[in-house]
This record gives structure tokens, sequence and C-alpha cells, in this order.
């Protein structure tokens, strides 16, 4: 969804309210490598106060996924929220790090969904576990582990 954002930057005082859902089927289209189970909900408000426009929203899912010690697949509810500052242009491009919360918006336009998909997968953990304390599989038969011990010797 492409945000229109000249009255925003223009006028003080402007605010915009953001209420998207990306169906899952579409999103499982676009996205190999993950697996909605839900849809792609994000909320939130684009804002204008003495100039400086600020983008405020969440984004909540659900996930399915695979864990990474025992392969047992679960659904997960992921939820996060970002703020930034969105401008139509940097004054310099010397020191990309000094500007990592500001979204450049040159043709004063925003592509929510591609912003909040793209901080979505930044933000999900780099090791899937169905719990915190998921035991794995057994090395040797394969066993898992949380479902109770193997007659394999300890390695």
């Amino acid at each position: 969804m492409i945000l229109q954002l000249r009255q925003i930057f223009e006028l003080s005082g402007q605010s915009v309210d953001i209420d998207v859902s990306l169906p899952a089927e579409q999103l499982n289209e676009s996205e190999p490598f993950l697996e909605f189970s839900a849809p792609l909900e994000i909320r939130g408000a684009v804002k204008s106060r003495s100039g400086v426009v600020t983008l405020d929203y969440a984004v909540k899912t659900t996930l399915s996924q695979q864990c990474d010690r025992c392969l047992k697949a679960f659904d997960r509810e992921y939820g996060y929220e970002f703020s930034h500052t969105l401008v139509r242009e940097l004054a310099n491009d010397s020191d990309e790090d000094e500007y990592e919360d500001y979204i450049v918006c040159p043709d004063n336009t925003l592509d929510i969904a591609e912003l909040a998909l793209s901080e979505l997968k930044l933000s999900l953990p780099s090791k899937i576990l169905c719990n915190e304390d998921c035991l794995g599989l057994c090395p040797v038969c394969g066993q898992d582990l949380n479902e109770g011990d193997c007659e394999c010797e300890e390695i």
C-alpha cells in the first residue's frame, strides 16, 4: 500500500492513520522463505509536528515454522513496533549510520507494506525454536529428546 505524504510534508499538524491487512496467501506467494498462517496487520500513524514527520507503527502476524532443534512444525505469533522519521531527502550522504532511523520518501510516497515486511524479516529471531527448553534430536538415532530418552550411549 502506497501512502501519499505530500500534504503531511507541507502542512504541520497533519496526520494519516495506517490500518492495513495483507492476506497470508498473497504474502506466501511473494515471500518464499516465510510461511504466513495469518494476515500481516499494520497499524499506526504518520504525523507532522513542527516540520518533523514521524512514522510510528506496529506489525503483527502468525508464521508457520519448523523448530531448528527438533524439526516439529508449529505456529507462532510475532509482533513488533517501529518508529522512524520521514524525510524527502538526506542533507548529506557521507555518513549513512547517522541517518539510520530516517526513511527517505523522495516522491512524497511510502510503500508501507514493503517497509513493514522488510522490518519484520529483520526483526525475526535467527534461531527458531518451538520452546526455549527444546532438547532437539538424538544425533545417533534421531529420537526426539523432548518425548523421552533414547537407548543410545551419550557421546
